[in-house]
Parts: C-alpha cells; structure tokens; sequence
C-alpha cells in the first residue's frame, strides 16, 4: 500500500493541527442533523483545502452545484476578496432556507447567490457565464451530465472540483450502486478529457480535481 493509513489518531492529528473550524460551522452541523437533514457536507479539511484552491487561483468567481446547508459555501466564500461571488445551486426548498439562513449568520449574504432548482435547468440559464472555480457536490448520477455543462463555464487555469469521487470505496466494487456507478463514469470521463488535467486525491471520501488548460 502506498502512503500511510489514516488511523483515527492520524486524523485527529491533521485536524487539530490545520484546521480551524469557527463555533458557526459547528453550529451549522449542529443544526443540520436536528432538523434531519443528512449530515453530507463536506469535512472541514476539504472546506478548508476548497478556500485554498480559490486563493492559489485568485478565484473570484465560484459555481457550486450542491449547497446542503451551506456549509461549503461558507468556507468558500469566506476565502474570496470582497468583490467575490459564489453561486450555488440547491434542489430541496428547506435545505436552502437553511443555507440562507446560514448565510446572514455568517455576514455573507452579500457573496453568496442562491438559485433554487434542478441544477440541469439552472446551469441552462447560465450558460454563458464564466466562473475560476467550479465546485460539483450533488447527485453523483449526472456528475457527467454537471461537467459537460460547466465545462465550457470555467476559464483556463481554472478548476472544477468534484467531491465524493471514492464513493467510500464502492468505485472498486464488483457491483456498485447507482451513484457509484455514476462517479466512475466521471473519473474516466475527465482522466482521459484533453481539456483538463486530473487527478483524484484521496481526502476525505476522495475529490477530483481537474485544472482547466
């Protein structure tokens, strides 16, 4: 095996050492599990590492398709300068009052676009917009159909940036599920695509990572 396996203590280790998570992003985890809504955000070491990426690119303008309760919006929005903006699609009505309300909380009202809706239809009415950093974090089955839409969105140099890509572990399963079966199609989809460069870094549940030439 190549690396060193992350044990429970390892992770701990990586945590308390690199990541600052504010009592607000608690609370918004907090939140999110006693209204049952499914505790799938991002950890707080891909939220940081998202911020980073839009730093070292000197993002200013982020897409993100999959907002949940607005936990990696934060993160991200919280990393642009002032003139910034993430846009962020979201399907389930309650998921984005909850976002929103999140988002005044954080004072980041003013940086974060809400569009509520199926996200196909959504990135049809902004075809034509052009955005540094694309963040793809929602139902894995049209992770495809999300990359050839945004595609043609991110300028050169930018980033798409697609979270759960090791699906936890089933991308090597005999017989996986749906929504695996979906993230394997994009793996290969954007190991093999000329318009980008990619690599799949094993963080968390695994997020790919494609640098747009």
């Amino acid at each position: 095996m190549k690396g060193v396996p992350l044990t429970e203590e390892l992770y701990k280790y990586i945590t308390d050492t690199f990541i600052q998570e504010d009592d607000l992003l608690k609370q918004i985890i907090i939140d999110t599990e006693a209204k049952k809504i499914p505790l799938i955000q991002v950890s707080p070491e891909t939220g940081k590492l998202l911020g980073m990426f839009i730093k070292m690119i000197a993002a200013k303008n982020v897409l993100e398709i999959g907002t949940l309760t607005g936990y990696s919006s934060i993160w991200m929005a919280r990393a642009l300068p002032e003139d910034g903006k993430v846009t962020t699609l979201e399907l389930t009505k309650a998921h984005a009052d909850e976002a929103l309300s999140n988002y005044k909380k954080a004072g980041l009202d003013g940086k974060i676009e809400l569009i509520l809706g199926s996200a196909l239809d959504s990135l049809d009415k902004l075809e034509g917009s052009t955005y540094d950093m694309v963040f793809i974090d929602a139902d894995k089955e049209n992770c495809v159909n999300y990359f050839g839409k945004v595609i043609n969105m991110v300028r050169k140099g930018g980033m798409i940036i697609t979270d759960n890509t090791l699906r936890r572990g089933e991308v090597i399963e005999p017989n996986p599920g749906p929504g695996a079966k979906g993230i394997i199609a994009y793996n290969k989809l954007v190991a093999g695509d000329s318009r980008v460069e990619s690599l799949l870094v094993p963080i968390d549940d695994g997020i790919t990572i494609s640098l747009v030439k």
